[in-house]
């Protein structure tokens, strides 16, 4: 029986869902992810629980929020004076935005808090802090050449 490797690019069905159980993502009704096992191209947590697999088992693994999006960064959050935000942006809590850094890196940022002099933005991914729990079914192996 053929057992996925490392270097491997695989398909699998998932679900992935909070400790209370609350589903962030799914592959439900959809094509089934497809990537190469120890590429970086899936988050470590989830990853390093494919090896060993065989085609059509299923498994639930957790990924700590260490293996997954990381720990919440604090100085992630940065308040921006109001004015500096154009005005046909619709200020609102959980409006997703895209910021430039200096580098010229686009980097996703939240609205959390919108006064009439500031707006706070935080860069911190939303599943950052969270440990994920993933019920995986490998559908398809196709070995490293």
């Amino acid at each position: 029986m053929t057992e996925v490797k490392s270097g491997d690019k695989v398909r699998i069905h998932y679900i992935g869902t909070l400790q209370d159980g609350t589903v962030f993502d799914s592959s439900e009704g959809r094509e089934p992810l497809e990537f190469t096992v120890g590429a970086g191209q899936i988050i470590p947590g989830l990853d390093k629980h494919l090896p060993g697999m065989s085609l059509g088992e299923k498994k639930t693994v957790v990924a700590v929020a260490d293996e997954a999006y990381g720990q919440r960064q604090p100085d992630a959050q940065q308040a921006v004076p109001r004015e500096q935000i154009p005005p046909e942006i619709p200020l609102e809590v959980g409006l997703q935005l895209q910021m430039q850094s200096p580098q010229g890196q686009v980097i996703p940022v939240t609205v959390v808090n919108v006064t009439d002099e500031a707006v706070t933005l935080d860069a911190n991914h939303r599943l950052a802090g969270e440990d994920l729990t993933f019920a995986i079914e490998v559908v398809e192996i196709l070995p490293a050449a």
